[in-house]
């Protein structure tokens, strides 16, 4: 199925980062997603049912209907690859989907949060006006239309937890950030538990790893050339490269020798069989 992603409406541009229609089959039957910080809204199309799994070797499994959001959560979760044969999302930015959701964004950090808990029968709506969509093009048209239907909050972006978020992503230490933004650092997490959902050390631990990612060569650790842990370490603010370690497993589930996304530019997605 070919696939499509494109920006959001310019009225969604502040709050997502992007939408996307699309799937596929996948030699391996699950995979481990790794946090990013952000929500994100899926609907599976193949079916309506979504798949998570937890616990030890992600044995554990848990399902709720095909409409979901999926939190801000701090650790890895195993997901279901059937789920993605031909499925809708859309990537909140991080704090994104204050305008969106009731909930303060801290009561939406588990794995998945079925939407029909958060918008009650709107949810089931969706899931069927987007299959009646009859292209992908119409369908991320519905997205859009329902999110702006949706917002029970001003569509106006937090200056201050914009610059905030920009700083612990550049790696600027939380104390720092708070007096940057002219905030104490009890209003700074009050704020996040609201918009965010991790508070700003856990977002700047998540954000960290990110950095991570984005700096280790695409393809499997054995074909990258020596990787210096311990320069790597320094650079990103760890303690040293053990520190590194134990941050990368407890988050990805997978230490940084073994890493190795299902393609290059889906670092967030690692294959478990």
């Amino acid at each position: 199925m070919r696939s499509v992603t494109r920006a959001p409406h310019p009225a969604l541009a502040p709050f997502v980062a992007a939408l996307g229609y699309g799937g596929g089959e996948f030699p391996h039957d699950r995979e481990v997603r790794v946090p990013t910080g952000c929500l994100q809204l899926v609907v599976n199309l193949h079916e309506d049912r979504l798949r998570w799994y937890d616990g030890p070797g992600y044995r554990t499994g848990h399902h709720t209907t095909g409409a979901a959001l999926c939190g801000a959560t701090s650790g890895p979760v195993g997901i279901d690859t059937a789920d993605q044969r031909r499925v809708l999302w859309v990537a909140f930015r991080p704090g994104g989907g204050y305008p969106f959701f009731a909930p303060p964004a801290a009561e939406l950090t588990g794995p998945v949060v079925p939407l029909d808990a958060l918008w009650g029968a709107g949810a089931g709506n969706l899931r069927e006006r987007l299959l009646a969509a009859p292209s992908p093009a119409a369908a991320l048209a519905v997205a859009e239309e329902v999110l702006l239907a949706r917002a029970t909050r001003p569509l106006d972006p937090d200056p201050g937890l914009a610059a905030a978020l920009a700083a612990l992503d550049r790696g600027v230490p939380v104390g720092r950030v708070a007096d940057t933004v002219g905030a104490s650092h009890r209003t700074l997490t009050r704020r996040f538990a609201a918009r965010v959902g991790p508070g700003p050390k856990r977002y700047a631990r998540i954000r960290r790893l990110q950095r991570v990612l984005d700096r280790l060569p695409p393809g499997p650790a054995v074909d990258w050339p020596a990787v210096d842990w311990a320069a790597v370490a320094a650079e990103h603010g760890y303690f040293d490269q053990a520190h590194l370690i134990n941050e990368f497993r407890a988050m990805t589930g997978t230490t940084p020798a073994a890493y190795l996304p299902r393609a290059p530019g889906e670092r967030n997605h690692l294959p478990l069989s």
